[in-house]
């Protein structure tokens, strides 16, 4: 699975290199987004949503949502089927607007989803529902 982590550090300590490093350990492929880096836990680091060069199933955001303002419009346009905010970035009316555009939205650590087996159980009911949605119509 494709996953853009939103607001990613090159420091080990942060939450947001943590997820990076897990979810590669976990069989994902991690896209590091932040606008003044260049790598993180040797790989290349996206300036943007917009510049991943893969279709993304899942953005986990390490941003506060003071932070979020400025890309709310590459979030609310982005691909992703899955938004995940993590402790301390939640933002209320952003997931709402993400929620009417049909994302499912999840408040919830990243670091805890991909440890319990829960990233990946989520995405699969994720889709499965989208098939079931579909063989109905």
């Amino acid at each position: 699975m494709n996953v853009a982590v939103l607001g990613a550090s090159n420091k080990p300590d942060r939450y947001s290199f943590k997820a990076v490093r897990l979810l590669r350990e976990k069989g994902h492929t991690p896209f590091p987004v932040h606008p003044a880096l260049m790598e993180v836990d040797g790989l290349p680091v996206w300036p943007c949503l917009h510049a991943i060069p893969a279709p993304v199933d899942t953005i986990t955001v390490y941003l506060s949502a003071r932070n979020q303002q400025p890309i709310t419009e590459e979030l609310l346009n982005s691909g992703a089927r899955r938004i995940i905010f993590n402790p301390g970035t939640e933002n209320p009316e952003l997931a709402s607007q993400l929620q009417q555009r049909g994302k499912e939205v999840l408040h919830a650590c990243t670091l805890v989803l991909l440890t319990t087996g829960q990233l990946v159980e989520e995405a699969m009911t994720a889709r499965s529902n989208d098939s079931t949605a579909k063989e109905r119509s």
